[in-house]
This record gives structure tokens, sequence and C-alpha cells, in this order.
């Protein structure tokens, strides 16, 4: 799901969880009442993806002079927050933060860039509303956005991942490629948590982390 928890990133606000683009814009009113729930996401992601910016109403009203915001229709109701450029790198997210144009207070700054961590989505995700998810047609029912990251990992029962014999049923028994994945699983997870009780510094925890993620991800 890494591509489509992309795609989801760039197309709500990480701080509130309102999509991006509202109906004052006439392309996107146009894109909500596509049936197809799967081309109503594209059109809907390709309309938020540019946009860096959760616009509030002042900020419509100050930025009047855009082509985007002369005539605005609805209050989009935003809080105002810069938006990241989120970025791919095998199993990572990383999110890079850009200063406004005209912003006076932190123009000249370097972009901050940041890892976009597993439970830095999960939140965001969170707060998008029922409405939204519709909108951006997926299902309340069946595909939730905070269902595409693991927080708890089904164990299958030993009868799906039985052992195996080495040498046809005489010789000492091994177990299922499944059985191993999910003790490196479970060992990941315990030096996680070890690390956290520990209060180990953040990149070690990191390592780890990212450890954990790789075998959950070659599990699956």
């Amino acid at each position: 799901f890494m591509t489509k928890i992309k795609k989801l990133l760039e197309t709500v606000c990480h701080n509130c969880g309102k999509i991006l683009v509202d109906e004052s814009n006439p392309a996107f009113a146009d894109a909500i009442r596509r049936r197809d729930p799967k081309k109503r996401f594209d059109l809907v992601w390709r309309l938020c993806k540019p946009k860096m910016i959760c616009e509030t109403t002042m900020a419509l009203d100050d930025d009047a002079p855009s082509d985007k915001t002369k005539e605005p229709k609805h209050d989009h109701g935003g809080c105002g927050n810069i938006q990241p450029e989120v970025r791919r790198e095998g199993l990572r997210l990383t999110g890079t933060w850009k200063a406004q144009k005209g912003d006076e207070e932190n123009e000249g700054q370097q972009p901050e860039k940041k890892p976009i961590t597993p439970q830095m989505a999960l939140n965001i995700f969170r707060h998008i509303s029922t409405e939204d998810i519709k909108r951006m047609g997926l299902s309340n029912d069946y595909a939730r956005p905070e269902w595409m990251i693991i927080t708890v990992l089904p164990v299958p029962p030993p009868p799906v991942r039985p052992s195996i014999s080495v040498d046809g049923g005489n010789g000492p028994r091994g177990e299922d490629d499944l059985t191993y994945k999910l003790g490196d699983i479970i060992r990941a997870n315990g030096n996680v948590r070890r690390c956290e009780t520990e209060g180990s510094p953040a990149h070690v925890v990191n390592e780890f982390e990212q450890l954990l993620q790789f075998h959950v991800a070659t599990y699956m």
C-alpha cells in the first residue's frame, strides 16, 4: 500500500486531515461526481498534489489576486498549515516542508526535511472525516485509510505453516518459512520495545523500526 499511502498523504492536510481542494475548484466538483472510485481518487489526487498549503478563510482573502481564489464559492475551513512535498525511498516516506512565497518570516530558510513515520501517517489518516473518505472514492466500510497501516499482525495457525521433514519423514523436522519470518518479526519488535523502554538514542530506535518494517514487508 506504499504508493496509495503516499498519494493519500499528498491529498489531505497533515494537520487537520481535510482534502486540500474543495468545490470552489470546478475540476474538483466534477471529479467527485465520477462514479468509478478509482478514477475519482486519481482525479482528486492530481488536483491536490500541487497544493502546498491548507487554505483558511483568511488565506483566501489574502490571496485575492490569485486566479484560483478570485471567486471562492466555498469556505474551505482549513488550518493554514504548510504541506510537505512527499517522496518515497524504498520503504520510507520523507516530507520536505518549504517556505511559501511571500512568507517574510521564513523566507530564505532551508527547507525542512524529515521522515514521515507510520505513526505520523496513521494519525493523519485518523483525522480524515467520513465525508472526505467518500469524496476521495474510498469506502468507510471496506477501505478506510488507516487500515492500510498494520498495527496488529494476524498470526496464521500451525496447520497453515506446518513443519517440514528434511529427509522424507525420517530425519529432523524444520520449520516453515512463515514461522521463521514470524520469529524475525517478534525479535525485531522486541528490540524496538526494549530501545524505547531504555531511552535509546533516536537514530538507534529508527534503525530497529526500519528493520521491523523490512521483516513485515518481506513476510507480506
